[in-house]
């Protein structure tokens, strides 16, 4: 069977890259599922979206979270360019949790510009939904 050959990179470093059967990402225009065989896009992620990478063979599937940038499909090669990223495995629940807190807060009291606190929120869930957690 046919496989996508897949990167995910961020300006600080390569975050993954191997064999995939699918990959699931959120861009502006809705979510966007490839396959093998797909046919070439370029698309914009959206802030605060999750990646999902399905390697399939049993192995666990990739999972991070991204806010902003690109992926680009052409020839079963898929690059996903993020603005910033995080794997699932890496996000320190706790902290996340804090920020989406803080940010709702926030929100909530009118203090600060609605849109850096919307921003925040959208990512802080993007990282708690990375790492397996459920969002309201």
């Amino acid at each position: 069977m046919a496989k996508l050959r897949v990167g995910v990179v961020s300006p600080e470093r390569e975050l993954w890259s191997g064999e995939a059967d699918m990959v699931i990402a959120k861009t502006i225009d809705g979510e966007i599922g490839i396959m093998p065989r797909h046919a070439p896009v370029i698309g914009v992620l959206v802030e605060g979206g999750v990646l999902r990478v399905k390697r399939g063979g049993g192995e666990t599937d990739l999972v991070a979270a991204v806010h902003g940038g690109f992926i680009s499909v052409a020839s079963d090669e898929v690059s996903i360019l993020a603005e910033t990223a995080e794997l699932g495995s890496e996000v320190d629940v706790d902290r996340a949790r804090d920020a989406l807190q803080r940010a709702q807060s926030s929100m909530d009291a009118g203090q600060a510009d609605v849109s850096v606190d919307v921003t925040a929120a959208k990512r802080a869930k993007a990282r708690l939904r990375a790492a397996g957690e459920e969002v309201g």
